[in-house]
């Protein structure tokens, strides 16, 4: 038979502690977030749902997208147990510079949209860090000011070709001229990709304010406020940026653009220099042979061709055919650090990752960039703990493996 008691005080008192109160209302909300998957529901809730489908949507069916998260779910692990963890070390020589965390954090277009700090609380996350942040051509924030936010952060520039040439050189002598160290062409963007979501919901740059704008701006006054006390939202590197952002690619890029391109890069840019966009083998050897650093396998976030290859299951073939000629980047689909793991694993030399931080900066700004960035840091360090492995440059193919499709 259970014997009942009367608890002792001295025992009741520990239970009934309140739990700590968390006055800043930004605080407490990312406090409540223990992945990357409650940051974008909190983003989702706290930004209008044209900026949240901005940032959260592909192109056309999204099937790129989809199959890029569906390839690192298919990831399995192989550990290794009985091995001293007790201290690892997350950093990783990326393009010649020791970087604290083997990721950067890629370029996005029009970020102050999605929370009016923008790219500054990124790049200062990104100093504050000791990663790499590559700004965009697509930005809302210039190269002067992100220099000027973050000096001493390991700063890249993105860049889309324009029709002008003469406009390209200007950003790329800009970008010398405020301490970048590292282009990064984009070639997989020849004309803007369909992204329905932004057409359903009537996105324009600047936002424009419809009865279901001024609707959805009714449940999301906070975003308003910022949106229209602060700086006018533009793109900072274009003279003209009304349209949507598929006509603002293709009225501006240069649908032309060719290898010749890229070698003409290599002459004019004296830094290091990756080339964006690549998705065959074939393309990333004639990039590389035309002087570029890197490669950054990458369909574009599934943004531009619905149906593109896979980066994650390119890492293994397009390594092996470069060998040490250049390093290989992978970006898209990666909402957790043990995607990053695997990646290198498997051969990358560091990941990009974008919406993961976006949905940081949309929850919360530069505290909610900074809390995605200590996520992913975190699962980081306990899947290589979980590996057996002491250090991210000890990674190796061994383990881990892609699961076939079901």
């Amino acid at each position: 038979m259970v014997q009942r008691r009367v608890p002792r005080p001295t025992e009741l008192r520990p239970l009934l502690r309140p739990a700590p109160i968390i006055w800043d209302p930004t605080d407490r909300r990312l406090a409540r977030a223990a992945s990357i998957a409650d940051l974008r529901a909190i983003a989702r809730r706290r930004t209008p749902r044209a900026v949240f489908d901005y940032t959260d949507g592909a192109a056309e069916g999204e099937s790129s997208l989809r199959r890029a998260r569906e390839a690192y779910a298919r990831l399995e692990f192989r550990p290794t147990v009985l091995r001293d963890v007790s201290e690892v070390d997350t950093g990783r020589d990326i393009l010649g510079v020791r970087s604290s965390l083997p990721f950067a954090l890629a370029p996005t277009g029009f970020t102050r949209m999605m929370h009016h700090e923008g790219e500054c609380a990124v790049a200062s996350v990104a100093q504050e860090v000791g990663i790499p942040y590559a700004l965009s051509t697509m930005g809302t924030t210039t190269i002067e000011d992100v220099a000027a936010v973050a000096p001493s952060a390991r700063k890249w520039f993105q860049l889309y070709l324009w029709r002008d040439r003469a406009l390209a050189k200007d950003l790329v002598q800009r970008a010398t001229d405020a301490g970048y160290d590292t282009v990064m062409l984009t070639v997989d963007t020849p004309v803007g990709g369909a992204r329905l979501r932004d057409v359903r919901n009537g996105l324009a740059i600047p936002p424009a304010l419809s009865l279901r704008t001024f609707v959805d701006g009714a449940m999301h006054p906070h975003w308003w406020f910022n949106l229209l006390t602060t700086d006018p939202l533009v793109f900072a590197s274009l003279k003209s940026t009304d349209g949507t952002v598929a006509e603002l690619i293709n009225r501006v890029f240069d649908p032309a653009l060719t290898i010749a391109d890229v070698e003409w890069l290599r002459a004019t840019w004296p830094g290091k220099l990756v080339i964006k966009g690549i998705q065959s083998v074939d393309d990333a050897c004639r990039v590389v042979d035309a002087g570029a650093d890197a490669v950054l396998l990458s369909n574009h976030g599934g943004r531009q061709l619905d149906r593109a290859p896979v980066p994650l299951e390119l890492v293994e073939p397009v390594t092996q055919v470069l060998g040490d000629r250049a390093e290989v980047l992978v970006d898209t689909g990666i909402t957790h650090g043990a995607d990053i793991v695997a990646a290198i694993a498997l051969g990358a030399r560091a990941a990009l990752v974008g919406r993961a931080y976006l949905y940081g900066l949309m929850a919360g700004g530069r505290r909610g960039v900074a809390k995605a960035v200590a996520l992913l840091a975190a699962e980081i360090t306990r899947t290589l703990q979980l590996l057996g492995v002491h250090s991210v440059d000890e990674l190796r193919p061994s383990h881990v493996r892609l699961r076939a499709n079901p």
